[in-house]
Protein backbone atom coordinates (compact mmCIF):
# COMPACT_ATOMS: atom_id res chain seq x y z
CA UNK A 1 0.00 0.00 0.00
CA UNK A 2 2.83 2.29 1.07
CA UNK A 3 4.75 1.47 -2.35
CA UNK A 4 1.40 2.20 -4.10
CA UNK A 5 1.06 5.62 -2.62
CA UNK A 6 4.59 6.43 -3.40
CA UNK A 7 4.13 6.01 -6.95
CA UNK A 8 1.08 7.81 -6.99
CA UNK A 9 2.45 10.60 -4.95
CA UNK A 10 6.08 10.36 -7.58
CA UNK A 11 3.68 9.87 -11.20
CA UNK A 12 3.88 13.03 -13.53
CA UNK A 13 0.35 13.35 -14.11
CA UNK A 14 -0.43 13.78 -10.51
CA UNK A 15 2.07 16.23 -10.21
CA UNK A 16 0.31 18.67 -13.51
CA UNK A 17 -2.75 18.13 -11.61
CA UNK A 18 -1.55 19.78 -8.67
CA UNK A 19 0.36 22.15 -10.78
CA UNK A 20 -2.46 23.30 -12.41
CA UNK A 21 -4.43 23.89 -9.00
CA UNK A 22 -2.09 25.91 -7.84
CA UNK A 23 -1.79 28.03 -10.96
CA UNK A 24 -5.88 28.22 -11.19
CA UNK A 25 -5.73 29.39 -7.37
CA UNK A 26 -2.59 31.80 -8.06
CA UNK A 27 -4.53 33.69 -11.15
CA UNK A 28 -7.44 33.78 -8.61
CA UNK A 29 -5.75 35.48 -6.21
CA UNK A 30 -3.93 37.65 -8.53
CA UNK A 31 -7.47 38.76 -10.02
CA UNK A 32 -8.94 39.01 -6.68
CA UNK A 33 -7.93 42.09 -4.32
CA UNK A 34 -6.29 40.31 -1.17
CA UNK A 35 -6.36 41.58 2.02
CA UNK A 36 -8.96 44.14 1.49
CA UNK A 37 -11.15 45.10 4.41
CA UNK A 38 -14.88 43.38 4.34
CA UNK A 39 -17.03 46.73 2.66
CA UNK A 40 -14.50 46.68 -0.68
CA UNK A 41 -15.65 42.78 -1.13
CA UNK A 42 -19.15 43.84 -0.01
CA UNK A 43 -18.95 46.82 -2.92
CA UNK A 44 -17.17 44.87 -5.75
CA UNK A 45 -18.55 41.43 -4.79
CA UNK A 46 -22.56 41.89 -4.13
CA UNK A 47 -24.75 39.54 -3.12
CA UNK A 48 -27.76 41.28 -5.79
CA UNK A 49 -25.20 41.09 -8.76
CA UNK A 50 -22.36 38.32 -8.61
CA UNK A 51 -19.54 38.27 -10.31
CA UNK A 52 -19.29 35.45 -12.70
CA UNK A 53 -22.79 35.02 -11.71
CA UNK A 54 -22.09 33.08 -8.18
CA UNK A 55 -18.44 35.12 -6.73
CA UNK A 56 -20.28 37.22 -3.78
CA UNK A 57 -18.46 38.49 -1.34
CA UNK A 58 -20.11 35.82 1.15
CA UNK A 59 -18.54 32.92 -0.98
CA UNK A 60 -15.47 35.22 -1.27
CA UNK A 61 -14.77 35.28 2.53
CA UNK A 62 -15.99 31.85 3.51
CA UNK A 63 -13.19 30.02 1.50
CA UNK A 64 -10.44 32.33 1.97
CA UNK A 65 -10.49 33.75 -1.73
CA UNK A 66 -9.64 37.25 -0.06
CA UNK A 67 -5.99 35.57 1.08
CA UNK A 68 -5.55 32.74 -1.15
CA UNK A 69 -1.83 32.45 -1.11
CA UNK A 70 -2.18 31.86 3.38
CA UNK A 71 -5.07 29.15 3.39
CA UNK A 72 -5.02 26.40 4.81
CA UNK A 73 -5.97 24.51 1.49
CA UNK A 74 -3.63 26.35 -0.92
CA UNK A 75 -0.81 25.98 1.82
CA UNK A 76 -1.82 21.96 1.44
CA UNK A 77 -1.34 21.81 -2.63
CA UNK A 78 1.63 23.36 -2.15
CA UNK A 79 2.98 20.52 0.54
CA UNK A 80 1.38 18.23 -1.68
CA UNK A 81 3.61 19.48 -4.78
CA UNK A 82 6.80 19.25 -2.96
CA UNK A 83 6.40 16.12 -1.88
CA UNK A 84 5.38 14.67 -4.75
CA UNK A 85 8.44 16.29 -6.25
CA UNK A 86 10.63 14.54 -3.48
CA UNK A 87 9.18 11.13 -4.18
CA UNK A 88 9.64 11.59 -7.78
CA UNK A 89 13.46 12.55 -7.08
CA UNK A 90 14.34 9.47 -4.91
CA UNK A 91 12.00 7.00 -7.04
CA UNK A 92 12.47 8.19 -10.35
CA UNK A 93 15.60 10.30 -10.71
CA UNK A 94 18.02 9.25 -8.50
CA UNK A 95 17.98 5.32 -9.78
CA UNK A 96 17.89 6.88 -13.33
CA UNK A 97 21.17 8.45 -12.34
CA UNK A 98 22.62 5.44 -10.63
CA UNK A 99 21.75 4.12 -14.32
CA UNK A 100 23.56 6.00 -16.22
CA UNK A 101 26.98 5.52 -14.21
CA UNK A 102 27.14 1.97 -14.70
CA UNK A 103 28.45 0.30 -17.13
CA UNK A 104 26.25 -0.82 -19.76
CA UNK A 105 27.77 -3.25 -22.60
CA UNK A 106 25.83 -4.64 -25.57
CA UNK A 107 27.24 -8.30 -26.31
CA UNK A 108 25.33 -9.12 -29.39
CA UNK A 109 26.12 -6.85 -32.67
CA UNK A 110 22.55 -7.43 -33.26
CA UNK A 111 21.42 -5.03 -30.27
CA UNK A 112 22.90 -2.23 -32.35
CA UNK A 113 19.77 -1.87 -34.53
CA UNK A 114 18.06 -0.41 -31.64
CA UNK A 115 20.68 2.37 -31.55
CA UNK A 116 20.09 6.23 -32.83
CA UNK A 117 23.02 5.56 -35.20
CA UNK A 118 25.32 2.83 -36.20
CA UNK A 119 27.33 0.89 -38.63
CA UNK A 120 29.93 -1.40 -39.67
CA UNK A 121 33.14 -0.61 -39.98
CA UNK A 122 36.25 -3.03 -41.44
CA UNK A 123 39.75 -2.95 -41.42
CA UNK A 124 40.02 -0.50 -39.10
CA UNK A 125 42.50 -0.19 -36.34
CA UNK A 126 40.25 0.01 -33.04
CA UNK A 127 43.11 2.04 -31.37
CA UNK A 128 42.60 4.76 -33.92
CA UNK A 129 38.60 4.84 -32.55
CA UNK A 130 39.41 4.92 -29.01
CA UNK A 131 42.06 7.45 -29.49
CA UNK A 132 39.13 10.04 -30.81
CA UNK A 133 36.54 9.26 -28.59
CA UNK A 134 39.15 10.08 -25.42
CA UNK A 135 40.07 13.00 -27.53
CA UNK A 136 36.74 13.90 -27.61
CA UNK A 137 36.10 13.73 -23.53
CA UNK A 138 34.75 10.13 -23.62
CA UNK A 139 35.08 7.92 -20.43
CA UNK A 140 35.75 4.50 -22.00
CA UNK A 141 35.09 1.04 -20.28
CA UNK A 142 36.41 -2.58 -22.00
CA UNK A 143 35.74 -5.70 -21.43
CA UNK A 144 37.92 -7.95 -23.79
CA UNK A 145 36.43 -7.29 -26.93
CA UNK A 146 33.13 -4.87 -25.95
CA UNK A 147 33.96 -1.09 -24.98
CA UNK A 148 31.47 1.11 -23.14
CA UNK A 149 31.69 4.78 -23.56
CA UNK A 150 29.99 8.16 -21.98
CA UNK A 151 30.44 11.43 -21.02
CA UNK A 152 28.40 14.33 -20.36
CA UNK A 153 26.60 12.72 -17.63
CA UNK A 154 26.56 16.02 -15.62
CA UNK A 155 23.42 16.70 -17.94
CA UNK A 156 21.43 13.81 -15.99
CA UNK A 157 22.07 15.59 -12.60
CA UNK A 158 19.65 18.78 -14.15
CA UNK A 159 16.29 17.09 -13.69
CA UNK A 160 17.38 16.37 -9.68
CA UNK A 161 18.52 20.36 -9.42
CA UNK A 162 15.33 21.13 -10.98
CA UNK A 163 13.41 19.32 -8.33
CA UNK A 164 15.66 20.66 -5.70
CA UNK A 165 15.06 24.35 -6.84
CA UNK A 166 11.54 24.00 -7.41
CA UNK A 167 11.13 22.74 -3.48
CA UNK A 168 13.03 25.36 -2.41
CA UNK A 169 10.85 28.20 -3.72
CA UNK A 170 7.72 26.48 -2.39
CA UNK A 171 9.34 26.18 0.67
CA UNK A 172 10.12 30.07 0.54
CA UNK A 173 6.85 30.61 -0.58
CA UNK A 174 5.44 28.81 3.10
CA UNK A 175 7.92 30.45 5.02
CA UNK A 176 7.07 34.30 3.65
CA UNK A 177 3.76 33.49 4.05
CA UNK A 178 3.48 32.21 7.46
CA UNK A 179 6.35 34.01 9.12
CA UNK A 180 5.99 37.76 7.19
CA UNK A 181 4.03 40.82 7.70
CA UNK A 182 3.46 44.06 5.95
CA UNK A 183 2.62 47.56 7.30
CA UNK A 184 1.96 50.91 6.34
CA UNK A 185 2.89 54.03 8.53
CA UNK A 186 2.29 57.91 8.10
CA UNK A 187 5.11 59.35 9.70
CA UNK A 188 5.86 63.28 9.99
CA UNK A 189 8.81 64.71 9.57
CA UNK A 190 11.05 64.74 13.05
CA UNK A 191 8.55 62.00 14.33
CA UNK A 192 9.61 58.57 15.90
CA UNK A 193 7.27 55.78 15.04
CA UNK A 194 6.58 51.72 16.27
CA UNK A 195 5.25 49.16 13.81
CA UNK A 196 1.15 49.85 14.51
CA UNK A 197 -0.70 49.43 11.62
CA UNK A 198 0.23 45.73 10.21
CA UNK A 199 -2.07 45.42 7.08
CA UNK A 200 -1.20 41.28 6.85
CA UNK A 201 0.58 39.22 8.51
CA UNK A 202 1.37 35.28 8.78
CA UNK A 203 -0.14 32.81 11.56
CA UNK A 204 3.54 32.54 13.17
CA UNK A 205 4.23 35.97 12.79
CA UNK A 206 6.09 38.03 15.75
CA UNK A 207 5.84 41.67 15.00
CA UNK A 208 8.97 42.67 15.82
CA UNK A 209 9.19 45.60 19.08
CA UNK A 210 11.59 48.34 17.03
CA UNK A 211 11.24 51.99 16.17
CA UNK A 212 12.77 54.38 14.14
CA UNK A 213 12.62 58.01 13.56
CA UNK A 214 12.33 60.07 10.09
CA UNK A 215 14.61 62.57 10.43
CA UNK A 216 13.47 64.62 6.69
CA UNK A 217 12.00 64.11 3.72
CA UNK A 218 11.74 65.67 0.80
CA UNK A 219 11.30 65.43 -2.94
CA UNK A 220 13.20 66.65 -6.11
CA UNK A 221 11.24 67.26 -9.27
CA UNK A 222 13.01 67.42 -12.70
CA UNK A 223 12.67 70.40 -15.29
CA UNK A 224 8.88 69.67 -16.17
CA UNK A 225 8.06 70.39 -12.72
CA UNK A 226 7.11 67.35 -12.53
CA UNK A 227 7.90 64.79 -9.41
CA UNK A 228 11.29 63.19 -10.11
CA UNK A 229 12.31 61.25 -6.60
CA UNK A 230 10.95 60.66 -3.50
CA UNK A 231 13.50 60.64 -0.18
CA UNK A 232 13.16 59.98 3.54
CA UNK A 233 15.96 59.98 6.08
CA UNK A 234 15.48 57.22 8.29
CA UNK A 235 17.38 56.21 11.74
CA UNK A 236 16.01 52.54 12.96
CA UNK A 237 16.48 53.23 16.80
CA UNK A 238 17.34 50.78 20.11
CA UNK A 239 15.55 50.30 23.65
CA UNK A 240 17.33 52.95 25.16
CA UNK A 241 16.35 55.21 21.88
CA UNK A 242 19.92 55.43 20.26
CA UNK A 243 20.26 55.38 16.74
CA UNK A 244 21.78 52.23 15.72
CA UNK A 245 21.55 52.55 11.51
CA UNK A 246 20.84 55.52 9.43
CA UNK A 247 20.10 55.08 5.92
CA UNK A 248 18.07 57.36 3.10
CA UNK A 249 15.59 55.47 1.49
CA UNK A 250 13.92 56.56 -1.72
CA UNK A 251 12.14 54.35 -4.07
CA UNK A 252 13.43 50.83 -4.76
CA UNK A 253 16.06 51.79 -2.38
CA UNK A 254 14.56 50.75 1.05
CA UNK A 255 16.55 50.76 4.57
CA UNK A 256 17.22 47.01 5.65
CA UNK A 257 17.66 46.35 9.04
CA UNK A 258 17.68 42.82 10.43
CA UNK A 259 15.44 41.60 7.49
CA UNK A 260 13.08 44.30 7.86
CA UNK A 261 12.69 46.55 4.96
CA UNK A 262 11.35 50.40 5.11
CA UNK A 263 9.82 51.66 1.50
CA UNK A 264 9.30 54.83 0.65
CA UNK A 265 5.87 54.48 -0.89
CA UNK A 266 3.73 57.92 -0.33
CA UNK A 267 3.85 61.38 0.94
CA UNK A 268 1.49 63.66 2.30
CA UNK A 269 1.05 67.16 4.10
CA UNK A 270 0.05 68.09 6.96
CA UNK A 271 -0.06 71.48 8.07
CA UNK A 272 1.96 74.97 7.65
CA UNK A 273 3.83 77.16 10.27
CA UNK A 274 2.85 80.41 10.21
CA UNK A 275 4.65 83.69 11.70
CA UNK A 276 1.78 86.74 12.35
CA UNK A 277 3.09 90.20 12.92
CA UNK A 278 2.78 89.85 16.38
CA UNK A 279 5.88 87.11 15.94
CA UNK A 280 3.70 84.61 16.99
CA UNK A 281 4.18 81.24 15.29
CA UNK A 282 0.60 79.26 14.49
CA UNK A 283 0.15 76.06 13.12
CA UNK A 284 -2.53 75.56 10.49
CA UNK A 285 -3.93 71.91 9.10
CA UNK A 286 -3.82 71.00 5.37
CA UNK A 287 -6.96 69.70 4.11
CA UNK A 288 -6.64 67.35 0.79
CA UNK A 289 -10.58 68.07 0.06
CA UNK A 290 -9.98 65.55 -3.67
CA UNK A 291 -8.90 62.72 -1.17
CA UNK A 292 -5.69 60.15 -2.40
CA UNK A 293 -6.28 60.56 -5.91
CA UNK A 294 -4.94 64.00 -6.33
CA UNK A 295 -2.09 65.86 -4.03
CA UNK A 296 -3.91 69.26 -3.64
CA UNK A 297 -3.88 71.01 -0.30
CA UNK A 298 -5.74 73.87 0.84
CA UNK A 299 -6.15 75.69 4.54
CA UNK A 300 -7.87 78.52 5.89
CA UNK A 301 -6.04 81.81 7.57
CA UNK A 302 -7.91 84.02 9.11
CA UNK A 303 -7.06 87.93 9.55
CA UNK A 304 -9.60 88.55 12.03
CA UNK A 305 -8.86 86.16 15.08
CA UNK A 306 -12.03 87.42 16.62
CA UNK A 307 -14.80 86.26 14.31
CA UNK A 308 -12.49 83.80 12.07
CA UNK A 309 -14.56 84.86 9.00
CA UNK A 310 -12.35 87.07 7.51
CA UNK A 311 -8.64 85.47 6.04
CA UNK A 312 -6.90 84.14 3.28
CA UNK A 313 -7.24 80.82 1.45
CA UNK A 314 -4.33 78.55 0.59
CA UNK A 315 -3.31 76.59 -1.63
CA UNK A 316 -0.19 74.12 -1.98
CA UNK A 317 0.46 71.07 -4.48
CA UNK A 318 3.86 70.22 -3.84
CA UNK A 319 7.32 70.37 -1.97
CA UNK A 320 9.03 73.40 -3.49
CA UNK A 321 9.28 75.74 -1.30
CA UNK A 322 6.04 77.47 -1.46
CA UNK A 323 2.13 77.73 -1.21
CA UNK A 324 -0.26 80.07 -3.15
CA UNK A 325 -2.81 82.51 -1.44
CA UNK A 326 -6.03 83.50 -2.37
CA UNK A 327 -8.81 85.78 -0.68
CA UNK A 328 -11.91 85.08 0.74
CA UNK A 329 -13.51 85.50 -2.61
CA UNK A 330 -10.95 83.43 -5.02
CA UNK A 331 -8.82 86.14 -6.35
CA UNK A 332 -5.73 85.09 -6.71
CA UNK A 333 -3.46 87.44 -4.64
CA UNK A 334 0.57 86.10 -5.31
CA UNK A 335 3.05 83.18 -3.79
CA UNK A 336 5.00 82.71 -0.70
CA UNK A 337 8.22 81.27 -1.12
CA UNK A 338 9.32 80.06 2.37
CA UNK A 339 11.22 82.92 5.31
CA UNK A 340 9.16 85.00 2.71
CA UNK A 341 6.86 87.84 4.35
CA UNK A 342 3.65 88.45 2.78
CA UNK A 343 1.59 91.90 3.58
CA UNK A 344 -1.93 92.10 3.26
CA UNK A 345 -3.44 94.38 5.61
CA UNK A 346 -1.00 92.83 8.00
CA UNK A 347 2.12 91.03 6.94
CA UNK A 348 2.59 87.46 8.04
CA UNK A 349 5.94 84.69 6.89
CA UNK A 350 5.91 81.24 5.69
CA UNK A 351 8.14 79.22 8.39
CA UNK A 352 7.71 75.79 7.57
CA UNK A 353 5.72 73.25 5.16
CA UNK A 354 4.99 70.10 7.70
CA UNK A 355 5.54 66.96 5.67
CA UNK A 356 4.85 63.67 6.15
CA UNK A 357 6.02 60.28 4.35
CA UNK A 358 3.99 57.22 3.94
CA UNK A 359 6.28 54.27 4.54
CA UNK A 360 5.90 50.34 3.61
CA UNK A 361 7.14 47.85 6.32
CA UNK A 362 7.69 44.46 5.77
CA UNK A 363 9.62 41.41 6.29
CA UNK A 364 9.62 37.94 4.35
CA UNK A 365 11.88 35.50 5.65
CA UNK A 366 10.98 33.29 2.67
CA UNK A 367 12.96 35.61 0.21
CA UNK A 368 16.52 34.21 0.61
CA UNK A 369 15.35 30.59 0.40
CA UNK A 370 12.89 31.69 -2.99
CA UNK A 371 16.62 33.49 -4.21
CA UNK A 372 18.63 30.76 -3.52
CA UNK A 373 15.38 28.17 -5.52
CA UNK A 374 15.66 30.62 -8.21
CA UNK A 375 19.69 29.83 -8.34
CA UNK A 376 19.84 26.09 -8.88
CA UNK A 377 16.61 26.43 -11.65
CA UNK A 378 18.89 28.49 -13.43
CA UNK A 379 22.02 26.52 -13.01
CA UNK A 380 19.84 23.38 -13.86
CA UNK A 381 18.89 25.17 -17.15
CA UNK A 382 22.43 25.80 -17.83
CA UNK A 383 23.67 21.56 -17.46
CA UNK A 384 20.52 20.71 -18.99
CA UNK A 385 22.39 21.72 -22.40
CA UNK A 386 25.28 19.06 -21.69
CA UNK A 387 24.05 16.53 -24.15
CA UNK A 388 24.47 12.82 -22.87
CA UNK A 389 26.36 10.71 -25.19
CA UNK A 390 27.05 7.22 -25.15
CA UNK A 391 29.46 4.80 -27.77
CA UNK A 392 29.42 1.33 -27.88
CA UNK A 393 31.66 -1.40 -29.91
CA UNK A 394 32.42 -4.93 -30.32
CA UNK A 395 35.37 -6.15 -32.38
CA UNK A 396 34.26 -9.38 -33.59
CA UNK A 397 37.89 -10.23 -35.79
CA UNK A 398 38.42 -7.60 -38.33
CA UNK A 399 34.87 -6.06 -37.87
CA UNK A 400 34.00 -3.15 -35.79
CA UNK A 401 30.46 -2.82 -34.77
CA UNK A 402 29.85 0.93 -33.80
CA UNK A 403 27.06 2.62 -32.26
CA UNK A 404 25.57 5.51 -30.29
CA UNK A 405 22.94 7.26 -28.70
CA UNK A 406 22.50 10.84 -27.32
CA UNK A 407 20.22 12.34 -25.29
CA UNK A 408 19.69 15.89 -27.22
CA UNK A 409 21.33 17.81 -30.26
CA UNK A 410 21.28 14.77 -32.24
CA UNK A 411 22.75 16.31 -35.80
CA UNK A 412 25.63 17.39 -33.78
CA UNK A 413 26.20 13.60 -32.18
CA UNK A 414 26.23 12.66 -35.70
CA UNK A 415 28.66 14.90 -36.99
CA UNK A 416 31.32 13.94 -33.70
CA UNK A 417 30.36 10.33 -34.42
CA UNK A 418 31.16 10.56 -38.48
CA UNK A 419 34.43 12.48 -37.45
CA UNK A 420 35.16 9.50 -35.33
CA UNK A 421 34.89 6.51 -37.49
CA UNK A 422 36.06 8.36 -40.12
Amino acid sequence: MKQKIFRILADLRFAIFILLLISVFSILGTIIEQDQSIETYKLNYSLTNPVFGFLSWDILLKFGLDHVYKTWWFLTLILLFGISLITCTFLQQVPSLKIARRCQFLRKSSQFQRLKISTLINNFSLNKILTRLKQSEYSLFQQKNIIYCYKGLIGRIAPIFVHFSMILILLGTIVGSLFGFKAQEIVPKTETFHIQNVINTGQLTRIPKISARVNDFWITYNNQKTISQFYSDISVLNNQGKEIKRTTSFVNSPLIYNGIYYYQTDWNLLGLRIEDFQNQIREYPLINTLGNQSKVWLTWIPTNQQTLNEGLIVIIDNLQGYCSIYNDTGLFLGNLELNETLTLNKPFSLIEIISSTGLQIKTDPGIPIIYTGFFFLMFSSLISYITYSQVWIIQENKKIFIGGNTTRAVFDFELEFFKIIQ
